[in-house]
């Protein structure tokens, strides 16, 4: 398979050919890297609250990256942190989710990088919206609004294009796609009503933790938390 996508880069000018190759051996290297560290992580669950820490920096990271914010996206670790507190303690205080290293890590990296993509693509839209319709801003602070209720008014519907993905994902299960979560149990010869309860365990979890981090990010974005250093966008002060 990787040879063949490096013979289709090459015919359809994709790109350089290489692409695929690399591409699939840094997978190799990580996925082997973070199978020893789980391997031994997952056995105490000191160690997998631990790599979920960890896990948390690096989305952290990455949706400050991916949003463009700069040094305020610090502030992003707000938002998904208040996806995190809104699900994963309930799934675990009910019992639903065992609290062993080996199905709170799994459970826990779903719910945070579902988190992390609604939240990066909440933020990246939210600040073009200002950038792209400053004069709205603008007319709205004319008209009395405060700074705060400005932006809102630019940024709201951005917030629903955020969350579409994950409600269509919702919507559509076992209809278009079997979800990995689904997909691995079935593959650990778990039943299907098993592995229906845990896709469905995770998938109502992303639609909460999702909801919870692009509300706080609209609003952290409004209060003008998280900008970008440059650009029209930071100018419109209320």
């Amino acid at each position: 398979m990787v040879g063949a996508a490096a013979v289709v880069y090459r015919v359809a000018g994709l790109g350089p050919m290489a692409v695929a190759p690399r591409a699939a051996g840094r997978a190799v290297v990580q996925l082997g890297a973070v199978a020893l560290i789980l391997a031994a992580a997952l056995a105490q669950l000191w160690s997998a609250a631990l790599v979920l820490l960890v896990m948390f920096g690096a989305a952290v990271v990455t949706t400050a990256r991916r949003v463009g914010a700069g040094r305020s996206g610090g502030w992003l670790t707000v938002s998904l942190g208040a996806g995190a507190v809104a699900t994963l303690p309930a799934m675990l205080l009910s019992g639903v989710v065992p609290l062993t290293g080996v199905a709170v890590v799994p459970i826990g990296g779903i719910i945070l990088g579902g988190t992390m993509t609604a939240t990066s693509l909440a933020g990246r839209r939210a600040l073009d919206a200002l950038s792209e319709r400053i004069g709205e801003v603008e007319a709205a602070l004319s008209l009395g609004f405060a700074g705060r209720e400005a932006r809102l008014e630019v940024i709201r519907r951005t917030a629903a294009d955020a969350l579409l993905p994950g409600v269509d994902q919702t919507r559509t299960v076992g209809l278009v796609t079997l979800p990995g979560a689904f997909v691995g149990v079935l593959v650990a010869s778990g039943s299907a009503t098993q592995a229906a309860a845990v896709q469905l365990l995770v998938l109502i979890g992303l639609v909460l933790a999702q909801s919870c981090a692009v509300a706080v990010t609209v609003e952290l974005v409004a209060r003008e938390r998280v900008r970008r250093d440059s650009g029209p966008a930071g100018t419109a002060h209320g």
